[in-house]
């Protein structure tokens, strides 16, 4: 019998090479990490920080895996880190750093580096592709042309004349000033935060104006500082670019629920849907200053797309929705009940794929379940932000009620069809039936409950609407599916389908009051919206906005001090009195004498006087302000002598 002679041999140690994989990826951890952080710093010794956001952009989307196209992994990128740093906001007051540029990209690379490794996953993004050049086109061209007024503001006159239009324009100025210089969410140190804000912004949702904050903090120089009046321009143009995204993710909404299309098709979709953007009532939220919603919207509608065709990767999509809730809660909870109806609903639906991935969805879901609601807690609890659910006059709803009844006629027989005959394979026509029906009970819901507390369809009622005409608008894209399609190889088709794509383009956009010629068939003006904000008259300043920038420029701030303007009008001294102090950084000391006052004189006046304490320094702008200023003041010795009148009349042709 033969002995084996390689089973006496000794055990042979492992080589280099055998051990050389396990290696590389250690070293290669180490490499990433120390790059996540090295590449900040090299970024920020350079005053670059601007590129630290789309690098921390790039590395997301390349980490991720749902939607095919590059389009597609960008815009989820996108949504993704907004709802995440809306929740990383409530950690940003309590360590050091607060949003310094460097400590934030770090901070963020090395948990996507962590994620990477954990994952198993290696960078990779889809090449670029011609189908995502329609949404993006289209974006790009409603963007130039809703950017006109900002272009023609020169001067910060000419931007004031912007936020003077509506008033909610300067409140949001102010919390995204005093979020920027507090370093973090204003209701996690409510006391600290008093001194600087006025208490009705205190527990407002601020997803928005932290995301505004933070990425200006990347555009400024190390060490510097801006103040309200320097962050006017860059707030304007944040307020743009998140009216631009909500315009690509509508864009990329509509072409993701069909799923394939021929690029006749897909030209035609991005017409109809941008057409019914500008001709709707949405750019309104321009008009009166809403970015909070608008942003609230661009979750909303990415939420619901992806309930109607999910992503493949089930442990992706359920981050996603989770992500999307608890960004929606932070930015605008006005959306969030139908939110969280539209994602349980949907998880309902597909038990199955969730009970694969359940140690993930118990993850995801606990996390939603005790972050999601924290804003809507406070603002509910803490500020009884309820108030206009009472109101007892509300807005016009006639666009309402054109949107609900246009569309809906035109969207729901188009699903009806396509859901029952046509594709009835396809369960995504019945799911986004079900986004409509969601929406639709949620804002009849919202009506119910004003009346029932005493109050009249409005103010809530209209902003729930918003959310159904969105829906609606993106729902066109079953309308368009029914249309004929060219076919290689048939002339005949191929023609017919050409003369129906432009037949129903030009009646869109003609119908929609996008060329002037024809008003729109959805809002109630002449003009639009997108018309009245593109046409804003602002190389001739509005009388507030003058009246502010004056104010400021020769009366600064004087600690122990109160300024208050006085002018012809009780809306105007209002109004002025606002925009002073957002410049001023004065809104706390100013609130008892601007806010829950009359808007009758003297008595306004008389309230402002007694509601402020210390020295007042009374800014007159009018000769008959001033004139019954020093009159009440004559019958007020206990008062007289703590206040000064400063005349500054200011007189402008066609006041």
């Amino acid at each position: 019998m033969s002995i084996d002679q390689s089973a006496l041999a000794p055990p042979v140690a492992p080589t280099a090479s055998s051990a050389s994989p396990y290696r590389r990826r250690f070293l290669l951890a180490l490499v990433a990490l120390a790059t996540a952080w090295l590449l900040p710093l090299a970024v920020a010794a350079v005053d670059a920080s601007w590129l630290l956001p789309p690098v921390v952009l790039l590395t997301t989307a390349s980490l991720l895996r749902g939607g095919r196209t590059l389009l597609d992994r960008l815009l989820l990128a996108t949504v993704l880190l907004v709802c995440l740093t809306t929740v990383a906001g409530l950690f940003f007051t309590t360590w050091p750093w607060g949003m310094a540029p460097v400590p934030l990209a770090g901070t963020a690379l090395t948990v996507l580096v962590l994620a990477a490794l954990a994952s198993g996953r290696r960078p990779t993004l889809p090449r670029p592709a011609w189908a995502d050049l329609f949404p993006v086109v289209g974006t790009a061209a409603i963007v130039w042309y809703l950017a006109q007024p900002l272009l023609r503001a020169g001067d910060l006159v000419g931007r004031l004349t912007v936020f003077t239009r509506g008033e909610d324009y300067l409140r949001h100025l102010t919390l995204v000033d005093v979020i920027g210089r507090h370093g973090g969410y204003a209701f996690t140190d409510a006391d600290a935060i008093r001194d600087h804000l006025v208490s009705l912004l205190v527990y407002y949702p601020q997803g928005w104006h932290l995301i505004v904050a933070l990425l200006n903090g990347h555009l400024v120089p190390p060490g510097s500082t801006a103040d309200a009046a320097a962050l006017a321009e860059p707030f304007l143009w944040w307020n743009v670019a998140g009216f631009g995204l909500l315009v690509l993710t509508m864009l990329w909404a509509a072409q993701r629920l069909p799923g394939p299309l021929h690029p006749l098709t897909r030209g035609l979709l991005t017409v109809v849907v941008g057409a019914l953007v500008l001709g709707s009532q949405l750019p309104r939220m321009l008009w009166s200053g809403y970015p909070t919603e608008t942003l609230g919207l661009t979750l909303a509608v990415v939420l619901a797309v992806l309930v109607a065709r999910p992503l493949t990767a089930s442990r992706e999509h359920l981050l996603l929705l989770g992500a999307l809730v608890v960004g929606i809660g932070y930015v605008y909870y006005l959306f969030l009940p139908p939110a969280v109806l539209l994602v349980v609903g949907s998880l309902l639906v597909r038990r199955r794929e969730v009970l694969r991935v359940r140690h993930t969805a118990r993850v995801v879901g606990l996390a939603t379940f005790v972050l999601a609601p924290i804003p809507i807690l406070l603002g509910v609890l803490r500020a009884n932000q309820t108030e206009s659910l009472t109101a007892t006059v509300g807005p016009d709803l006639t666009e309402t009620w054109l949107a609900f009844g246009i569309l809906g006629a035109i969207v729901v027989p188009a699903l009806l069809g396509l859901a029952l005959h046509v594709e009835r394979t396809d369960p995504t026509w019945r799911r986004w039936l079900f986004v409509l029906l969601a929406s639709t009970l949620f804002t009849a819901g919202i009506g119910l409950v004003s009346l029932v507390l005493g109050g009249e369809i409005g103010y809530y009622f209209n902003k729930a609407a918003h959310l159904t005409t969105a829906f609606l608008i993106v729902g066109t894209a079953a309308a368009i599916r029914l249309l004929p399609v060219p076919r290689r190889g048939r002339p005949a088709r191929t023609a017919v389908a050409g003369v129906t794509a432009v037949a129903v383009a030009a009646t869109v956009v003609l119908f929609g009051g996008v060329t002037g010629w024809q008003r729109s068939l959805l809002v109630v003006e002449p003009q639009t919206w997108a018309q009245r904000w593109v046409h804003m008259e602002v190389t001739a300043p509005a009388r507030a906005a003058v009246v502010c920038d004056e104010v400021v420029r020769r009366y600064p701030a004087v600690d122990g001090v109160t300024t208050l303007v006085l002018d012809r009008g009780t809306y105007d001294s209002y109004l002025e009195n606002i925009c002073v102090s957002t410049l001023q950084g004065t809104t706390a000391q100013t609130e008892d004498a601007t806010y829950s006052l009359l808007f009758i004189e003297p008595g306004r006046t008389w309230q402002m006087l007694h509601a402020t304490p210390g020295e007042i320094r009374l800014v007159a702008t009018d000769t008959g302000a001033e004139s019954r200023a020093r009159r009440l003041l004559r019958s007020l010795p206990e008062i007289r002598e703590r206040v000064t009148i400063e005349s500054m009349i200011v007189e402008r042709p066609g006041d």
